[in-house]
């Protein structure tokens, strides 16, 4: 299993991952169904946000991004997805502990990400990668400018290293 960076080509594949508009919802919080593929790429304009593709045997089984923010010393995981025939499979933590390592290779320390608080399968994956909920009056906090009360997780010690990156790619 290889974690790489996304390229445009990745984007209708993830594009075609969510089955329902409530499952985007869940995934990054749009409320447009399906996800054009010409988001996805879009998001990767911004140059806080690197992306990354979990692939196996060359096939893309997953996507997600860090958010670095250089001003609080931080980064956040975000819209982090698997194929649908390998959820349940293990890829979501060994994707999540990838994205994790990503973050601390870079020299964050402080690695956070959000869940929508209906989205068990996720929180499930994301405490089996060795995340762990933050203080719950950090969590409030971090939630009055959010549009639902989001569950805010931080990676710890026990976030062990995923897949291994692309020898040539820092971040």
């Amino acid at each position: 299993m290889d974690l790489l960076p996304f390229a445009a080509a990745h984007a209708a594949t993830v594009a075609g991952w969510p089955a329902s508009a409530h499952e985007v919802a869940l995934w990054c919080g749009r409320q447009e169904f399906p996800v054009p593929a010409q988001t996805i790429t879009d998001w990767q304009l911004d140059t806080d946000v690197r992306a990354h593709v979990l692939v196996e045997d060359e096939r893309v089984v997953g996507y997600g991004e860090l958010w670095f923010d250089a001003e609080e010393d931080e980064v956040e995981l975000a819209r982090i997805i698997v194929a649908p025939d390998t959820r349940g499979t293990g890829r979501g933590r060994e994707l999540v502990r990838g994205l994790h390592a990503r973050a601390v290779g870079a020299g964050y320390r402080d690695v956070f990400m959000r869940v929508h608080p209906d989205n068990d399968h996720a929180l499930r994956c994301y405490r089996g990668a060795g995340f762990v909920p933050v203080d719950p009056a950090l969590a409030d906090s971090w939630n009055e400018a959010q549009p639902v009360a989001y569950v805010w997780l931080r990676g710890t010690g026990d976030v062990t290293t995923g897949p291994r990156a692309d020898p040539g790619f820092s971040g």
